[in-house]
């Protein structure tokens, strides 16, 4: 992934000045700095669930700005993983089903779909929580189906914002097994965060200040 000169302005504010960044696979970075410093919006521009006022992402040989919002949302959907900092669950649905969803819109049969949801709950400690529904599972519990989901289309690239900001000290190391776990094998993960144990665990850090990286 290569972002150049990324820029979202609110009114006359920009939000996100003029941001360039680059992740290789499998590198481990940590995106920190102060609340309201733009950290969220760069993170949604990179997820594409945010369109730039200005700039270029270019994702698998693509301009991803460029692309029609169905094409956008298939690159989307096939080589970038996104966990929110709310989780965003279908409250009423099986941890096993939130994790399955995304591989049943990217066209994956129901069973293989169960099948690679079955292997991520074991590969994160929560093969107990399968049929358990998202609204009955802890934040941890929660923040890990989150980050299952997030994977079950071997994304190229993983974001995450304030992925452990609200964990207790073993949910969030759990969490960073997982982060690791993908990073090892291939995927670029970016995190926003606050916390130092994240700051930690990353190989990069980037500082971000009044919507730029500095």
């Amino acid at each position: 992934m290569l972002a150049h000169h990324l820029t979202r302005h609110l009114g006359a504010r920009a939000i996100v000045d003029g941001v360039d960044l680059e992740l290789a696979p499998g590198e481990r970075v940590a995106l920190l700095g102060p609340s309201g410093c733009g950290k969220t919006t760069l993170l949604s521009m990179l997820g594409l669930l945010d369109t730039p006022t200005a700039g270029h992402l270019r994702i698998d040989d693509h301009d991803a700005f460029s692309l029609a919002p169905r094409a956008r949302a298939e690159l989307r959907l096939r080589h970038i993983g996104f966990v929110f900092q709310s989780r965003n669950l279908l409250e009423h649905l099986s941890a096993r089903d939130n994790i399955a969803l995304p591989a049943r819109r990217a066209g994956v049969s129901k069973r293989d779909a169960t099948e690679r949801a079955s292997a991520l709950l074991e590969q994160l400690d929560l093969a107990a929580h399968a049929h358990t529904r998202a609204v009955a599972l802890s934040g941890g519990e929660a923040q890990r189906v989150s980050v299952a989901r997030a994977l079950i289309n071997a994304p190229r690239v993983l974001l995450c914002d304030e992925p452990t900001g609200s964990l207790d000290s073993d949910s969030a190391q759990r969490v960073l097994a997982a982060l690791t776990h993908a990073s090892a094998h291939g995927v670029a993960v970016l995190v926003a965060t606050h916390d130092p144990r994240v700051a930690r665990w990353a190989e990069r850090t980037l500082q971000m200040k009044d919507g730029r990286v500095v």
